[in-house]
């Protein structure tokens, strides 16, 4: 092979996989009721291919999935991917089926450790829940995500729902999950956030 092709390829190979991304999340990242191509991970990758950004992106995300599911994921998909950074964006349908505070954090603290002891950057997703679940129980849940993000020194990513709340056309009728339409302006937010974290 002549050496500069062989040069090229070894730079080529060496910026494809600067960046490995796993999203480890629900159905906010998972596309709930639209094409997978639709959701905004994908068009969040399709972005930085578009800004030259080297990166893979692994949406590893499942519709309906709890902390407790997504531990119990983790460490294959880390063994499988080996992740430069873990985006986790969990806790949500722990807190719609009402599962006790404490025991969402334990769960979320564990998926912490297993991702930083791979040598993985994490990046934690703060979640709301809708204001109809009681004071008490809402001020315990959302205390979890920033209590960790200070706990375990991580960023903590807003919750990229709540500024789609109200506007036209961006909620489906569940007034939990953003539609087709909303993916761009997640992409906005999302991308705005991670990309200071990424590896040049």
């Amino acid at each position: 092979m002549p050496r500069v092709l062989l040069l090229l390829l070894i730079l080529v190979s060496s910026v494809t996989h600067a960046n490995t991304i796993l999203i480890l999340g629900d159905s906010l990242s998972a596309g709930y009721r639209m094409n997978a191509q639709q959701a905004w991970p994908q068009l969040l990758a399709k972005r930085w291919q578009q800004e030259a950004v080297a990166v893979e992106l692994i949406n590893a995300s499942v519709s309906g999935d709890t902390t407790q599911g997504g531990l119990q994921r983790l460490v294959p998909l880390l063994k499988k991917h080996q992740p430069s950074l873990v985006l986790l964006e969990l806790g949500g349908n722990d807190g719609l089926r009402g599962l006790p505070p404490p025991l969402i954090e334990k769960n979320l603290a564990q998926m912490i450790n297993l991702a930083q002891q791979s040598g993985a950057k994490v990046i934690l997703t703060d979640i709301q829940l809708p204001p109809n679940y009681g004071r008490r129980y809402l001020q315990q849940f959302g205390g979890i995500f920033s209590d960790l993000a200070e706990r375990h020194q991580l960023p903590l990513l807003p919750f990229f729902v709540a500024p789609l709340i109200g506007k036209a056309g961006m909620m489906m009728d569940d007034g939990i999950h953003p539609t087709a339409l909303a993916q761009d302006a997640i992409v906005q937010q999302v991308h705005g956030f991670l990309t200071p974290y990424l590896k040049p």
